[in-house]
């Protein structure tokens, strides 16, 4: 059996008061074990299921199913044709939040979106005017826009820029803003994939501050009223309840909301409506996630699309009448 390092010995009493839960913390990323794979309906479910599933729990989405470990979407002609997305089941529990705003939606706004199965989802869930998906990373647009064509996501602009510059040219504009921010990556273990250094403080401090960085220029995106969802998949309270706790002392108008359907999976480190699964949890490798609402009163600003410069898009059935109606809602 491998030793664990001093290093997560440290995170595990830090996130942990009991040592057996301690224990299974360790064990599950040491040793790690598969997961059951997950897909995500784009289109109408056949009649006839294709897989063997699992009981769903009680805050999976419909369009969700958790599937049997033998099963293998992802070689299923299915998958091919774009019916539905193979996605990690802790990245369900994430943006399963979603689904709590309530709709109609006009904008949503996916910042950190590649390889962009939190897009999918909000796009299911919300069935928004409009999903603006921003990669900032170049190399990473090819898999994102491959996969937004393949699953058939309409209406859907792909842009790759940094949030600052969209907090500068298109504030208070979206309804919704997804950050599903770049982290330590600390769960790649739990799935028995290397994240080196993922323990360190330099790491993990180096990666809180961008997460800061981004939420809030995230932030200012958001319409009066509308919503921003924070989510990771790592374990350092630093890149997750700290996060949240130094970003609501800036932006007072914010407040986190509560999610009833996911009260037993409530952080014990924050106070903050804040919700987490951990590996020994065997719902997935790992996830943080948290839906905070801008309380301020006012309407939504243009979005000029135009000044977005877009890569790709898809609005197969352009409607200059239909467009007008959603950048200036």
């Amino acid at each position: 059996m491998e030793k664990p390092s001093n290093l997560l010995l440290k995170l595990s009493r830090r996130l942990f008061e009991n040592p057996d839960k301690q224990a299974e913390f360790i064990d599950a990323l040491i040793n790690p074990q598969p997961f059951n794979p997950a897909i995500l309906w784009c289109q109408n479910e056949p009649d006839i299921p294709p897989f063997s599933v699992e009981i769903p729990t009680n805050w999976q989405p419909d369009f969700v199913q958790r599937l049997s470990l033998r099963e293998k979407p992802g070689k299923h002609l299915l998958h091919q044709q774009g019916n539905f997305y193979c996605l990690d089941f802790s990245s369900v529990f994430a943006a399963s939040v979603l689904c709590t705003i309530p709709q109609p939606v006009n904008i949503v706004f996916d910042m950190c979106a590649s390889p962009g199965g939190k897009s999918v989802f909000a796009w299911k869930a919300l069935q928004p005017k409009l999903l603006i998906s921003n990669e900032v990373i170049g190399k990473r647009l090819g898999m994102l826009i491959s996969n937004l064509k393949r699953c058939q996501i309409n209406p859907c602009t792909v842009v790759n820029r940094d949030p600052s510059i969209f907090a500068g040219n298109i504030p208070l504009s979206s309804d919704v803003v997804m950050v599903d921010a770049p982290c330590t990556g600390q769960s790649l273990l739990a799935k028995g994939e290397k994240a080196p250094g993922c323990f360190h403080p330099t790491a993990i401090n180096k990666s809180a501050n961008r997460q800061k960085r981004i939420i809030a220029n995230s932030a200012q995106l958001v319409a009066p009223q509308g919503y921003l969802v924070y989510m990771t998949c790592t374990y350092s309270p630093e890149e997750n309840e700290q996060v949240c706790e130094w970003f609501l002392s800036r932006f007072p108008q914010f407040q986190a909301v509560k999610v009833s359907y996911l009260d037993e999976y409530q952080s014990h480190l924050s106070d903050i409506p804040c919700y987490r699964i951990f590996p020994q949890d065997r719902l997935g490798a790992g996830a943080f996630t948290v839906l905070f609402q801008n309380t301020a009163v006012g309407k939504a600003e243009e979005v000029n699309l135009d000044a977005l410069s877009e890569v790709w898009m898809n609005r197969s059935t352009p409607d200059p009448e239909n467009r007008d109606s959603v950048l200036n809602h």
